[in-house]
Protein backbone atom coordinates (compact mmCIF):
# COMPACT_ATOMS: atom_id res chain seq x y z
CA UNK A 1 0.00 0.00 0.00
CA UNK A 2 1.13 3.29 -0.64
CA UNK A 3 -0.44 4.99 2.20
CA UNK A 4 -0.04 3.54 5.99
CA UNK A 5 -2.26 4.81 8.50
CA UNK A 6 -1.23 3.64 11.91
CA UNK A 7 -2.73 4.91 15.44
CA UNK A 8 -0.10 5.24 18.05
CA UNK A 9 -1.70 6.04 21.32
CA UNK A 10 -3.94 9.24 20.37
CA UNK A 11 -2.05 10.16 17.19
CA UNK A 12 -2.91 8.66 13.93
CA UNK A 13 0.31 8.55 12.00
CA UNK A 14 -0.54 9.04 8.37
CA UNK A 15 3.12 7.60 6.12
CA UNK A 16 3.27 8.31 2.45
CA UNK A 17 5.26 5.03 1.39
CA UNK A 18 6.44 5.31 -2.08
CA UNK A 19 10.24 5.24 -1.49
CA UNK A 20 11.18 4.20 -5.25
CA UNK A 21 10.13 7.59 -6.25
CA UNK A 22 10.88 9.98 -3.41
CA UNK A 23 7.12 9.31 -2.07
CA UNK A 24 5.38 11.32 -5.16
CA UNK A 25 1.65 11.16 -5.50
CA UNK A 26 -0.22 9.15 -8.13
CA UNK A 27 -3.62 9.64 -8.52
CA UNK A 28 -3.82 5.91 -6.54
CA UNK A 29 -1.98 7.34 -3.62
CA UNK A 30 -4.15 11.18 -3.45
CA UNK A 31 -6.82 8.86 -3.23
CA UNK A 32 -5.77 6.91 -0.21
CA UNK A 33 -4.56 9.94 1.36
CA UNK A 34 -8.04 11.86 1.02
CA UNK A 35 -9.28 8.03 2.59
CA UNK A 36 -6.44 8.31 5.30
CA UNK A 37 -7.40 11.64 6.45
CA UNK A 38 -11.47 11.10 6.19
CA UNK A 39 -10.78 7.83 8.30
CA UNK A 40 -8.93 10.39 11.00
CA UNK A 41 -11.67 12.55 10.86
CA UNK A 42 -13.87 10.07 11.71
CA UNK A 43 -11.65 7.76 14.37
CA UNK A 44 -12.70 8.86 17.88
CA UNK A 45 -9.18 7.51 19.18
CA UNK A 46 -7.27 9.90 17.27
CA UNK A 47 -6.81 13.34 18.35
CA UNK A 48 -3.71 14.39 16.11
CA UNK A 49 -2.73 13.60 12.98
CA UNK A 50 0.97 13.38 11.87
CA UNK A 51 1.73 12.94 8.40
CA UNK A 52 5.18 12.00 7.41
CA UNK A 53 7.09 9.92 4.42
CA UNK A 54 8.81 6.44 4.38
CA UNK A 55 12.44 6.07 3.46
CA UNK A 56 13.89 9.20 4.80
CA UNK A 57 12.39 11.46 2.43
CA UNK A 58 9.23 13.50 2.97
CA UNK A 59 7.39 14.17 -0.34
CA UNK A 60 8.84 15.42 -4.12
CA UNK A 61 4.93 15.92 -4.60
CA UNK A 62 3.37 15.22 -8.18
CA UNK A 63 4.84 12.01 -10.01
CA UNK A 64 5.36 13.62 -12.82
CA UNK A 65 6.05 10.34 -15.29
CA UNK A 66 2.24 9.22 -14.17
CA UNK A 67 1.18 12.45 -14.42
CA UNK A 68 -2.42 11.08 -13.46
CA UNK A 69 -3.84 13.52 -11.42
CA UNK A 70 -6.92 15.43 -11.74
CA UNK A 71 -8.91 18.64 -10.36
CA UNK A 72 -10.56 16.55 -7.61
CA UNK A 73 -12.92 19.21 -5.42
CA UNK A 74 -10.65 17.66 -2.34
CA UNK A 75 -7.20 18.94 -4.33
CA UNK A 76 -4.86 17.45 -6.80
CA UNK A 77 -3.03 15.30 -4.20
CA UNK A 78 -6.25 14.46 -2.34
CA UNK A 79 -6.80 16.32 0.42
CA UNK A 80 -5.28 19.26 0.34
CA UNK A 81 -8.49 21.14 0.36
CA UNK A 82 -10.81 18.68 2.66
CA UNK A 83 -10.74 20.25 6.91
CA UNK A 84 -10.45 18.56 9.54
CA UNK A 85 -11.12 19.50 12.96
CA UNK A 86 -8.27 18.21 14.65
CA UNK A 87 -4.67 19.45 15.04
CA UNK A 88 -2.15 18.22 12.47
CA UNK A 89 1.50 18.11 12.35
CA UNK A 90 3.77 17.42 9.27
CA UNK A 91 6.79 15.31 10.22
CA UNK A 92 9.21 15.98 7.51
CA UNK A 93 12.18 14.57 6.53
CA UNK A 94 14.45 14.78 3.33
CA UNK A 95 12.91 16.91 0.56
CA UNK A 96 9.88 18.22 1.23
CA UNK A 97 9.44 19.92 -2.52
CA UNK A 98 6.74 21.16 -4.82
CA UNK A 99 3.70 19.39 -4.39
CA UNK A 100 5.30 17.67 -1.33
CA UNK A 101 5.94 21.68 0.19
CA UNK A 102 2.02 21.92 -0.15
CA UNK A 103 1.07 18.74 1.67
CA UNK A 104 3.52 20.13 4.84
CA UNK A 105 1.71 23.72 4.58
CA UNK A 106 -1.83 22.40 4.90
CA UNK A 107 -0.90 20.65 8.40
CA UNK A 108 -1.16 22.92 11.43
CA UNK A 109 2.81 22.45 12.39
CA UNK A 110 6.35 21.25 10.98
CA UNK A 111 8.61 19.42 12.86
CA UNK A 112 11.31 18.86 10.24
CA UNK A 113 15.41 17.72 10.53
CA UNK A 114 18.10 19.74 9.96
CA UNK A 115 19.26 17.97 6.33
CA UNK A 116 15.33 18.38 5.70
CA UNK A 117 15.21 20.37 2.14
CA UNK A 118 12.32 22.38 0.96
CA UNK A 119 11.01 24.42 -2.21
CA UNK A 120 8.61 24.95 -4.88
CA UNK A 121 10.34 23.17 -7.21
CA UNK A 122 7.81 22.68 -9.55
CA UNK A 123 8.80 25.94 -10.86
CA UNK A 124 11.53 24.58 -13.24
CA UNK A 125 8.89 22.42 -14.95
CA UNK A 126 6.11 24.93 -15.15
CA UNK A 127 4.09 23.26 -12.93
CA UNK A 128 1.32 25.12 -10.88
CA UNK A 129 1.24 25.32 -7.65
CA UNK A 130 -2.68 24.49 -7.12
CA UNK A 131 -2.45 22.18 -3.44
CA UNK A 132 -2.75 24.97 -1.18
CA UNK A 133 0.65 26.50 -1.84
CA UNK A 134 -0.07 29.90 -3.37
CA UNK A 135 -2.40 30.87 -0.44
CA UNK A 136 -1.02 29.07 2.94
CA UNK A 137 2.76 29.62 2.35
CA UNK A 138 2.32 33.54 2.32
CA UNK A 139 0.36 33.21 5.44
CA UNK A 140 3.27 30.87 7.14
CA UNK A 141 6.43 33.02 6.23
CA UNK A 142 5.04 36.07 5.04
CA UNK A 143 4.03 37.57 0.98
CA UNK A 144 8.10 38.65 0.55
CA UNK A 145 9.35 35.21 1.98
CA UNK A 146 6.74 33.40 -0.27
CA UNK A 147 7.19 35.44 -2.88
CA UNK A 148 10.90 34.10 -3.15
CA UNK A 149 10.26 30.93 -2.45
CA UNK A 150 7.01 30.62 -5.04
CA UNK A 151 9.06 33.03 -7.90
CA UNK A 152 13.07 31.61 -7.95
CA UNK A 153 12.00 28.06 -7.06
CA UNK A 154 15.18 27.77 -5.01
CA UNK A 155 15.53 25.07 -2.28
CA UNK A 156 15.39 26.26 1.27
CA UNK A 157 17.43 24.12 3.99
CA UNK A 158 16.04 22.97 7.07
CA UNK A 159 17.88 26.13 9.09
CA UNK A 160 16.53 28.75 6.46
CA UNK A 161 13.07 26.99 7.03
CA UNK A 162 13.32 27.34 10.59
CA UNK A 163 15.04 30.40 10.85
CA UNK A 164 11.47 32.08 8.23
CA UNK A 165 9.23 30.27 10.34
CA UNK A 166 7.85 27.39 8.05
CA UNK A 167 9.36 24.75 10.48
CA UNK A 168 8.02 25.14 14.29
CA UNK A 169 10.69 22.43 15.05
CA UNK A 170 14.23 21.81 14.08
CA UNK A 171 15.39 18.59 15.20
CA UNK A 172 18.48 16.19 14.49
CA UNK A 173 18.29 13.89 11.44
CA UNK A 174 16.04 11.04 11.69
CA UNK A 175 14.19 12.06 15.03
CA UNK A 176 11.67 14.09 12.90
CA UNK A 177 9.00 11.28 13.62
CA UNK A 178 9.79 10.65 17.52
CA UNK A 179 9.82 14.75 17.81
CA UNK A 180 6.30 15.14 16.43
CA UNK A 181 5.02 11.86 18.45
CA UNK A 182 6.43 14.02 21.19
CA UNK A 183 4.29 17.23 20.10
CA UNK A 184 1.12 15.64 19.55
CA UNK A 185 1.30 14.04 22.75
CA UNK A 186 1.57 17.38 24.27
CA UNK A 187 -1.55 18.92 22.43
CA UNK A 188 -3.30 15.14 22.99
CA UNK A 189 -2.99 15.91 27.40
CA UNK A 190 -5.04 19.56 26.69
CA UNK A 191 -8.57 19.40 26.88
CA UNK A 192 -9.99 18.61 23.13
CA UNK A 193 -13.06 21.12 23.37
CA UNK A 194 -11.13 23.77 23.88
CA UNK A 195 -7.79 22.82 21.85
CA UNK A 196 -10.63 22.30 18.47
CA UNK A 197 -12.59 25.39 18.67
CA UNK A 198 -9.45 27.83 19.35
CA UNK A 199 -7.64 26.10 16.40
CA UNK A 200 -11.23 26.32 14.68
CA UNK A 201 -11.61 30.63 15.32
CA UNK A 202 -7.84 31.25 14.40
CA UNK A 203 -8.96 29.33 10.83
CA UNK A 204 -12.14 30.88 10.36
CA UNK A 205 -10.99 34.45 10.85
CA UNK A 206 -8.41 34.28 8.59
CA UNK A 207 -8.60 37.58 5.76
CA UNK A 208 -11.85 38.74 7.81
CA UNK A 209 -12.11 42.23 9.32
CA UNK A 210 -11.52 42.01 12.96
CA UNK A 211 -15.38 42.52 14.20
CA UNK A 212 -16.27 39.40 12.01
CA UNK A 213 -12.76 37.33 14.28
CA UNK A 214 -13.76 38.51 17.15
CA UNK A 215 -17.47 37.23 16.53
CA UNK A 216 -15.95 34.17 15.41
CA UNK A 217 -13.82 33.78 18.69
CA UNK A 218 -16.94 34.56 20.65
CA UNK A 219 -19.39 31.92 19.04
CA UNK A 220 -16.24 29.14 19.37
CA UNK A 221 -15.36 29.82 22.62
CA UNK A 222 -18.99 29.80 24.37
CA UNK A 223 -18.78 26.09 23.16
CA UNK A 224 -16.00 25.60 25.43
CA UNK A 225 -17.24 27.29 28.30
CA UNK A 226 -18.22 24.04 30.07
CA UNK A 227 -14.65 23.05 29.90
CA UNK A 228 -13.46 26.47 31.13
CA UNK A 229 -15.74 25.84 34.41
CA UNK A 230 -14.18 22.57 34.69
CA UNK A 231 -10.97 23.26 34.17
CA UNK A 232 -11.11 25.92 36.68
CA UNK A 233 -12.44 23.70 39.35
CA UNK A 234 -9.59 21.82 38.79
CA UNK A 235 -7.55 24.96 39.22
CA UNK A 236 -8.96 25.95 42.35
CA UNK A 237 -8.55 22.20 43.79
CA UNK A 238 -4.84 22.76 43.60
CA UNK A 239 -4.10 21.39 40.16
CA UNK A 240 -1.63 22.80 37.56
CA UNK A 241 -0.19 25.29 40.46
CA UNK A 242 3.27 26.53 39.75
CA UNK A 243 2.88 25.38 36.06
CA UNK A 244 2.77 21.95 36.68
CA UNK A 245 0.40 19.48 35.52
CA UNK A 246 -2.45 20.18 32.76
Amino acid sequence: MAVHYELIGNTAVITIARPEVRNAIDRATAEALAAAWNRFEGDGDALVGVLTGAAGTFCAGADLKKMDLWDDPAGFLGFTRLQVSKPTIAAVAGHCVAGGLELALWCDLRVAGEDSVFGCFERRWGVPLVDGGTQRLPLVVGLSRALDMILTGRSVDGAEAHRIGLVDRLVAPDTELAAALALAEVIAAFPQVTVRSDRAAVYEGIGSPMSDRLTRERRHGRVALTTAVEGAARFASGEGRGGVGT
